[in-house]
């Protein structure tokens, strides 16, 4: 999809972190823009100064756990712009500590942002692409849907969904309709908010890493101060769409993990941790 100029993107998570950022990164390209979150204030924050650089933006607070909200965000796709080209399905929230430890309501509220929101957004934004004449979609999954750190438990399966659905989804458009490609995003460690993510859970009383464990919670928030910047990772993505790629691995130095994890499960043999870089 080499040409973004005057199309439509709907990018949900869009009030801060990478979601903030490729809704800069497209309207930089002259793309119209639906943004979409659950922080009402922030995101008319984020609306108003890309309207304030000249980009045409539409907001709608929405909840993606919801498939009524995601509806919603293509509705107004459709109504205010007449069409949509980009779909970026990237709202993500965290959740940490033992995997038996972890109430279940914390595992229905990771699975239904992340991996719900993601099926939401497929069955809405999908078909609206497809009668616009063709387009991309971007899922945001995670380096976390290639490897299995612990104490992410429910974070890690839900990306590790992302990434299968994103590969099922490419192989169906490929055998249907080609014009529509597809891009699974696995970032690493990015300079977002995902550990402070609680605040959104309903009935959450911290704004912190909620369920984690103080060390595992100092662990993380160093991993994320020394991240990537949003802007770079929605720099890959932009190049993506207009390539066709399939999937950004934000981080190279990961690779081999992946690729340990992988010959460890063909060889059967027990996992073991590997950091970034080691």
């Amino acid at each position: 999809m080499e040409e973004l100029d005057g199309r439509v993107a709907v990018v949900t998570g869009a009030a801060s972190g990478i979601g903030r950022a490729l809704a800069g990164a497209f309207a930089a390209e002259g793309m119209r823009l639906v943004l979409a979150d659950i922080e009402a204030d922030p995101l008319e924050e984020a609306a108003s100064e890309l309207r304030g650089g000249g980009a045409d933006v539409f907001a709608v607070t929405a909840d993606v756990s919801l498939a009524s909200d995601v509806e919603r965000i293509a509705v107004a796709a459709q109504d205010v712009f007449g069409a949509l080209h980009v779909a970026c399905n990237n709202a993500g929230v965290a959740e940490g500590g033992l995997s038996w430890e972890i109430d279940l309501e914390a595992w229905h509220w990771v699975l239904g942002v992340n991996l719900w929101g993601v099926i939401h957004g497929i069955r809405s934004f999908v078909p609206r692409i497809i009668a616009s004449g063709g387009g991309h979609v971007v899922n945001t999954a995670s380096m976390a849907g290639l490897t299995s750190n612990p104490g992410m438990g429910p974070y890690n399966v839900s990306k590790h969904a992302v990434v299968t659905l994103s590969e099922t989804l490419a192989l169906e458009l490929e055998m249907t309709h080609p014009e529509v490609g597809v891009t699974v995003l696995c970032p690493g460690w990015v300079r977002t908010q995902i550990h402070r993510s609680a605040r959104n859970r309903p009935g959450a009383t911290s704004d912190g890493f909620a369920g984690g464990e103080s060390g595992l919670r100092s662990v993380i928030e160093q991993f994320i101060e020394t991240g990537l910047e949003p802007g770079d990772v929605a720099a890959q993505v932009v190049d993506a769409v207009r390539t066709g790629r399939f999937s950004v691995l934000t981080h190279p130095d990961w690779q081999r993990a992946v690729q340990e994890r992988t010959d460890r499960l063909l060889a059967g043999e027990q996992p073991v941790l590997r950091l970034p870089g080691n």
